[in-house]
């Protein structure tokens, strides 16, 4: 990504949506300037980019979940919507990490707090989901640290 903000690269990204009048992109890039502005206006600060990836990797799990619940009542049409909104939130998180780079990840955790039982697994998750965050799903680094430590 370039030198702009997370932020002003949705806000240009809303912008285009407009400009090719793509409701669907529109609604949803409005839908994550909205989250942010609530945040920004409830705690009266600028949010930074690690601020507003963590706004966005919440949006995309919550999309999962309803998108799930959705299919499980058979109700595609908003389970297709639900679909749609992670793929355009997902467009501006940074790439995607490989489940053999999260496992690496979790890994040099373990060893680097020298973790041995579960009740040490908050200290190798404040580790991991720094370097995690926006890029993993937390759910499955929570389930390869659980197998690391049992």
């Amino acid at each position: 990504m370039s030198d702009a903000t997370l932020k002003s690269q949705i806000t240009e990204a809303m912008k285009d949506a407009m400009r090719a009048k793509d409701k669907g992109r529109l609604g949803t890039i409005r839908l994550i300037l909205a989250d942010i502005k609530r945040i920004e206006v409830d705690e009266r600060i600028e949010l930074d980019d690690a601020r507003v990836l963590q706004i966005m990797d919440k949006m995309v799990k919550q999309r999962r979940d309803s998108s799930k619940q959705f299919k499980d009542a058979e109700r595609m049409d908003l389970a297709d919507q639900e679909d749609f909104e992670i793929t355009v939130i997902e467009d501006f998180l940074p790439t995607a990490l490989t489940e053999a780079e999260i496992g690496a990840i979790v890994d040099a955790a373990v060893e680097q707090t020298g973790a041995t039982s579960m009740q040490q697994m908050g200290q190798v998750i404040g580790l991991v989901r720094p370097q995690v965050q926006g890029r993993g799903d937390m759910g499955q680094v929570s389930q390869l640290v659980k197998a690391r430590l049992s």
